[in-house]
């Protein structure tokens, strides 16, 4: 990786029950730019719609999930402060999305870039019962279904770790509000099959 890629951003600690945090994955290039460049213009460019970047991961290399689906993706995570609501936050980011050419057609298709928002703090909405509806969601139907509304937290990020190794870079002890066990935690509950397929780049 070239020197200063990813981006480094830095401000005061917040308590990691308020944590903000999302996910960032790449695996399409768009214009000139290679999914690395991707993922760190997308965070440049929601830092210039005046979300405050806090902490960057590094980036990791990840095979494209569900496998043979397409190029290995390049993944990572950033938390941020933000003084709007949840759904505004996602809104910044469905429009640096689009302005990516991020196409919303196919189900984990290829894709030049996916922000997710992946925890708002320690709030679950639009509640309890949707998450743990979306949470215990057969995996064939994962295939072919999604929510129509924003989901907090990210309601498999315990299971996936290319989620979870990025996060425990910027927020290992952030705790999820309804698993009750901290980013490390999550991330040490993995397989290491698993862990093994995210490699640093």
């Amino acid at each position: 990786m070239s020197q200063g890629f990813p981006p480094k951003y830095h401000m005061h600690p917040v308590p990691s029950d308020q944590e903000l945090l999302v996910a960032v994955g790449s695996n399409m290039h768009w214009r000139a730019l290679t999914p690395e460049r991707v993922v760190e213009s997308a965070i440049k460019t929601v830092a210039d719609r005046g979300v405050s970047i806090r902490k960057v991961s590094t980036y990791y290399q990840t095979p494209c999930f569900p496998a043979g689906a397409g190029p290995d993706y390049v993944n990572a995570a950033f938390s941020v402060s933000w003084s709007g609501t949840a759904q505004e936050l996602l809104s910044v980011l469905h429009e640096v999305e689009q302005e990516h050419q991020r196409m919303r057609t196919v189900r984990w298709g290829m894709r030049t870039l996916d922000l997710d928002l992946i925890a708002f703090g320690q709030q679950v909405s639009p509640s309890r019962e949707v998450f743990d509806h979306w949470r215990r969601l057969d995996p064939a139907k994962q295939q072919v279904e999604a929510p129509d509304q924003l989901i907090l937290p990210h309601p498999r990020l315990h299971e996936r770790a290319f989620v979870l190794i990025p996060l425990n870079d910027i927020a290992p002890d952030w705790t999820h509000p309804v698993l009750g066990r901290t980013v490390r935690q999550m991330l040490d509950d993995l397989p290491q099959k698993m862990l093994d397929e995210v490699v640093p780049l």
